[in-house]
């Protein structure tokens, strides 16, 4: 396709509407977290500049209407120029089950990444689980995504449905795991899995949900394993990053790691009475240099 084309048909002025969704992004780049950058990407790959210009504007200035995201799709409507709104559709091909079991005895293994989820941060390194296991987290390209927009522009990203995927990677910014939802696997499903291999990381060719606890895994005698009994499960370089970056975790990281106790305080679980003293006992910590 030329460049004298590329943009074709010219830009025309939608209707105004009230009660869209707006983009918080005023100006410049929209995607704040790296794994909404990385969505935008793909999307910026198709190299439209101009239809993607004017779908930034659509989706500050609030033309997206409304959108739904399921397994393997999302579906919105896109105020433009004409009186009916647009119907938007864009896909992307979920999971398999076999691939989530895979992914997920991966991310329960390593107890750092358990630990993130469940205390609801994305670590980055989750987009190496998911390569690992030969199912990319995000799209590669464009041809892994399905894009379908109701209006007469034959171009594929359509000013419509640019304005739909940057309100989907601010929505990204929002709760990262709607990306995961997208691609099969919901919020609390994951979790929820996660939280079944507390014991432990699953064996790899267990069944899902199964800890280490359950395994008959037979050790080696102490003496023999004396030399790297005390090595970290992380290097150094590693662990001198994580030491570097205080108050990352959430003060309450391990009242979210594990089901309540069966114990109940004038009729609360004993993890929602606790939750707000971990939280004092964080906000009472100096900072690093500050006298106590």
């Amino acid at each position: 396709m030329s460049a004298r084309w590329a943009d074709w048909p010219p830009a025309s002025r939608p209707r105004r509407v009230e009660g869209g969704i707006k983009a918080r992004s005023k100006r410049g780049a929209i995607g704040e977290q790296w794994w909404s950058r990385r969505f935008i990407a793909v999307l910026e790959s198709y190299g439209m500049s101009g239809r993607l210009a004017r779908g930034r504007s659509y989706a500050r200035a609030g033309q997206v209407l409304d959108f739904e995201l399921s397994q393997g799709k999302v579906t919105a409507r896109v105020q433009g120029s004409r009186v009916r709104p647009y119907q938007v559709r864009i896909g992307v091909l979920p999971l398999t089950t076999a691939q989530w079991r895979r992914v997920m005895q991966q991310l329960a293994s390593q107890a750092l990444f358990r630990a993130k989820l469940l205390a609801g941060e994305m670590p980055h390194e989750i987009e190496e689980v998911f390569g690992e296991c030969g199912t990319p987290l995000f799209p590669r390209s464009a041809a892994d995504l399905d894009m379908h927009c109701s209006c007469p522009d034959w171009g594929v990203p359509c000013k419509h449905l640019a304005a739909v995927c940057y309100v989907l990677a601010e929505e990204f910014d929002r709760d990262p795991f709607g990306m995961l939802a997208w691609r099969g696997k919901g919020r609390d499903e994951l979790l929820a899995t996660l939280r079944q291999i507390q014991g432990g990381a699953a064996r790899p060719g267990a069944p899902a949900g199964t800890s280490l606890a359950a395994l008959d895994v037979p050790a080696p005698p102490l003496a023999e394993c004396l030399d790297g009994f005390w090595s970290p499960g992380l290097s150094p370089a590693r662990l001198r990053a994580l030491a570097a970056a205080p108050g990352s975790a959430a003060p309450d990281l391990l009242l979210r790691m594990f089901p309540p106790p069966p114990v109940q305080v004038r009729g609360k679980d004993l993890a929602d009475v606790l939750a707000p003293a971990y939280q004092q006992l964080a906000a009472d910590d100096p900072e690093p240099g500050e006298p106590g």
